[in-house]
């Protein structure tokens, strides 16, 4: 049951490119806006969609991998868990932000290039 804790799974299309960061420390990290959409009828029978923006954070292979094979628009699942955080903005307003930590990630749809086997982590 413990897997099932902070869980989050999540499939939809890539708001930009994947912007890559090199910590001080060595270690790797990528940002990007993930758009989700939800299809319903309202009460006069219309059909709407509304669109959700998320923020996710990837974190060393994972995140090179998603930079090199997508794009803005491009079709990703991914899988993590939220995480919240606060920071001080350049004005010192104190800021919150809520982001996906991506575990892993599935290539969707038509706009990802071929994937080759040597840049697989496993």
């Amino acid at each position: 049951m413990n897997a099932l804790r902070n869980k989050v799974q999540l499939i939809g299309h890539l708001g930009a490119k994947v912007e890559l960061k090199t910590l001080e420390s060595g270690k790797i990290v990528g940002s990007v806006n993930i758009a989700t959409n939800e299809s319903y009828k309202n009460q006069k029978g219309e059909r709407v969609t509304e669109t959700t923006w998320h923020r996710l954070v990837i974190w060393g292979k994972n995140a090179e991998l998603l930079e090199k094979y997508t794009d803005k628009g491009s079709e990703v699942a991914v899988e993590g868990k939220i995480s919240n955080r606060d920071y001080s903005d350049k004005d010192g307003v104190k800021r919150y932000i809520t982001e996906v930590v991506v575990n892993n990630f599935l290539f969707l749809g038509e706009k990802t290039e071929k994937v080759s086997e040597a840049d697989l982590p496993f």
